[in-house]
């Protein structure tokens, strides 16, 4: 898996690789089933200590993203279309914090965040 990491961002490392997961898993980049790295080869990959990465790993895992299992790995979960709506918002809200972050870190307004969002919606 390739993931960039910006050392100098104001968004810290493990929420980089959080959001490049989970972003890859909203695409269907990254299927229900797929087997992600372990922990250490990603790590390895992009350059992070291993705990950095578990961080990462085990927030996709509370958000229910992924499903980890001693010695079968860390897969994406299955969708579940019977997601409760005050859950899928507070995943949403959850994700629209994330992406404020990165927006702020790259020096984009509010205003041109959301116009980012308009056109990846077209």
């Amino acid at each position: 898996m390739r993931l960039e990491i910006d050392t100098d961002s104001a968004v810290p490392p493990y929420e980089q690789v959080r959001a490049g997961i989970a972003t890859r898993i909203a695409e269907g980049t990254l299927a229900p089933g797929a087997h992600l790295p372990t922990i250490r080869q990603l790590a390895a990959d992009i350059g992070l200590a291993v705990n950095t990465v578990a961080r990462a790993y085990r927030e996709l895992e509370a958000a229910g993203l992924v499903v980890s299992r001693v010695r079968h790995g860390t897969t994406v979960a299955e969708r579940r279309p019977d997601l409760p709506p005050a859950e899928a918002m507070a995943r949403l809200d959850e994700a629209a914090r994330a992406y404020r972050a990165a927006a702020r870190a790259l020096g984009v307004s509010l205003d041109g965040a959301i116009q980012a969002l308009r056109r990846a919606d077209t």
